[in-house]
C-alpha cells in the first residue's frame, strides 16, 4: 500500500510537502487547485513504469497526457528541479545482505523491511530531461545513484550505511539510470553485493504497476457490447472495459465478501459472494435500481446486454433506457469490486451524475472495500454529502457488517490555489469525526448565503409592507 507522496516543482505544486496516504485517501478543493495534479503524478509513474523505451526518463503520454515536460515543471521553468518522493509498504520484506558473512556461512540478513521509500530528481537540458538523483531506502539503509560532477553524464553509487564491493578490475563509474528509477546493468557488474537493488527496483515497479484508474468523463451505455475473451486488468480510464470486468469475473466465479462477524476477537470475513450479486446489493442500497441482469446473447460469448429492473416486480428495461446516473457510476462499482488484492485505486469525481443521497451511499461502498480486502481507494471528490458520510462513519466507529473505521483509516485534503502556487492542507479529524481545522474556503460560504438570503427577505417585507 502506498503510504506517503511529496511532489516538488510539479505543474501548479511548488511543494505538497509529505501527504500522508491512507487505506482511503481523499482530496477535495476548488477548481484548478491542482488536486487532480496530485492523482496525475502517480498515473504518470504507473506509465513510466510500463512504457517500453527505457531511454525515457518520463512516460508523460499514456493514461494520462501531460504533454512535454516544460508543461509539467512548475511555473513552465525549466530550469527548476522535479523532485518526486514514493513511500509504500511492500507485501513481502526486502533482505538487506552483508555478502561477506553469507560467504562464512554466518547470519548475512543486516535488515528486513517491509517499508521502502523511492526519490527521484528530474532536471533538463536543452535535448530531454535526465535523472540527476535517485534514491532508495529499506528501513534505515538508504542508496543513492548521482550525477557526477563531470560533464560525461557519468552516476556513481553510495549507501549511507552498505558497503558495496567492487568486482576485480578498474573502479569504472556507472551510466546513466533507466529511466528515472532504475539501476543499471553495470551496477550489477560492478559490485558483488548489488542485489539489492534490483530488488527495492522489482518492489517499485510491482507498487507501481496496482495503480488502477477511472476518469471523470464516463462512456455513455450502450445497448449492447461487444467483448473479447481476455480478462482487462481494470475497467478502463472512461469505464470502457466495465462489462468486459464483469463477463471476466463471472467466468472466473470471482467471489468478495461484505463485512466481518461479530466480536472483538478472531473477527474473520463473512461468506464471500458472488461479484455480480455484490454490485447488484449496491445499486439496490444505493436506491438506484432492484436488480440488474447481464445477458449473454450470442454462443461465442462476445455480445452482452444489460438489462435493469428499477423496483420489484418490475419489467426489466435496458440499461440505456434508464437515468444516466445508474450508467455512470455502474464503472466504479465494478471497479472497487473488481480490483484485486493489494491494488491502488485512483478515482476522479466518483459522485459525478448522482443524487446527494447516492453520493453519500457511495462513501460506505469505497470503505466497505478499503476495510474488507486489502484495496486502497485515492479520489479527488467535489462532493460535500461523500465527505459527511466519510466523518459520520468515523464519528460512529462502526457501521454496516461490524465495519470499524478509525481517524487513521482515512486522510482528507484541501486544495487551494495562491499567488505562490497551489497549497495542500491536511484535515485533522477528531474521534467524534469533526474536522478541527475546517478552511474558509470549503465548499463555499453557506452562512454568508444564509445571511444574505434573510436580509434579502427582510427588505422584501418592508417594501410589501411600508
Amino acid at each position: 500500500m502506498l503510504t506517503g507522496l511529496r511532489l516538488q516543482n510539479f505543474k501548479t505544486w511548488r511543494d505538497t510537502n509529505d501527504i500522508k496516504l491512507s487505506p482511503v485517501t481523499a482530496f477535495f478543493g476548488t477548481n484548478s487547485s491542482g488536486k487532480t495534479s496530485i492523482l496525475q503524478s502517480l498515473l504518470m509513474l504507473r506509465q513510466t513504469v510500463e512504457d517500453s523505451d527505457r531511454n525515457q526518463t518520463l512516460a508523460l503520454n499514456g493514461i494520462v497526457d501531460l504533454g512535454t515536460y516544460q508543461d509539467i515543471v512548475f511555473n513552465h521553468d525549466k530550469s527548476l528541479p522535479l523532485r518526486i518522493h514514493l513511500d509504500w509498504e511492500s507485501s513481502r520484506p526486502v533482505d538487506v545482505i552483508d555478502l561477506a558473512a553469507q560467504v562464512q556461512k554466518k547470519k548475512s540478513v543486516l535488515l528486513s523491511s517491509n517499508e521502502l521509500s523511492f526519490e527521484t530528481e528530474i532536471r533538463s537540458d536543452r535535448k530531454a530531461p535526465y535523472v540527476q538523483q535517485m534514491s532508495y531506502r529499506v528501513g534505515y539503509y538508504s542508496f543513492l545513484m548521482s550525477r557526477s560532477d563531470d560533464a560525461k553524464g557519468r552516476y556513481k553509487l553510495e549507501s549511507n550505511l552498505y558497503d558495496f564491493k567492487r568486482s576485480q578490475g578498474r573502479a569504472w563509474q556507472l551510466p546513466e539510470p533507466v529511466k528515472c528509477y532504475g539501476f543499471p546493468q553495470q551496477a550489477k557488474v560492478y559490485y558483488q553485493n548489488a542485489s539489492v537493488l534490483y530488488d527495492v527496483e522489482f518492489e517499485f515497479e510491482g507498487i507501481c504497476e496496482t495503480i488502477r484508474y477511472l476518469g471523470p468523463l464516463r462512456n455513455d451505455p450502450q445497448r449492447e457490447y461487444s467483448i473479447t475473451g481476455s480478462a482487462p486488468r481494470d475497467v478502463g480510464k472512461r469505464g470502457e472495459y466495465t462489462v468486459n470486468a464483469l463477463v471476466a469475473a463471472r467466468n472466473a466465479h470471482q467471489m468478495i465478501s461484505r463485512g466481518w462477524t461479530k466480536g472483538f476477537n478472531n473477527r474473520r470475513l463473512t461468506k464471500k459472494q458472488p461479484m455480480e450479486s455484490v454490485i447488484g446489493a449496491w445499486l439496490s442500497e444505493l436506491g438506484l435500481i432492484s436488480s440488474f441482469d447481464l445477458d449473454m446473447l450470442d454462443e461465442r460469448q462476445t455480445l452482452y446486454r444489460m438489462n435493469v429492473r428499477l423496483r420489484s416486480g418490475a419489467p426489466q428495461v435496458l440499461l440505456t433506457d434508464v437515468g444516466f446516473g445508474v450508467s455512470q457510476v455502474l464503472p466504479v462499482l465494478v471497479m472497487l469490486a473488481y480490483a484485486q488484492d493489494g491494488d491502488t485505486l485512483v478515482l476522479e469525481q466518483p459522485e459525478i451524475h448522482l443524487h446527494p443521497a447516492v453520493q453519500s451511499g457511495l462513501a460506505d461502498i469505497i470503505l466497505e472495500t478499503a476495510l474488507t480486502r486489502n484495496v486502497q481507494i485515492i479520489l479527488e471528490s467535489h462532493s460535500e454529502h461523500l465527505l459527511m458520510r466519510l466523518q459520520r462513519r468515523i464519528a460512529e466507529e462502526e457501521f454496516g457488517r461490524n465495519l470499524r473505521v478509525k481517524p487513521s483509516d482515512v486522510s482528507l485534503y484541501f486544495a487551494k490555489q495562491t499567488p505562490k502556487g497551489s497549497h495542500l492542507e491536511r484535515l485533522e479529524i477528531d474521534l467524534f469525526g469533526n474536522i478541527v481545522n475546517w478552511p474558509a474556503e470549503f465548499f463555499g460560504d453557506p452562512l454568508a448565503d444564509r445571511i444574505a438570503m434573510l436580509d434579502a427577505a427582510k427588505r422584501r417585507k418592508a417594501k410589501a409592507n411600508p
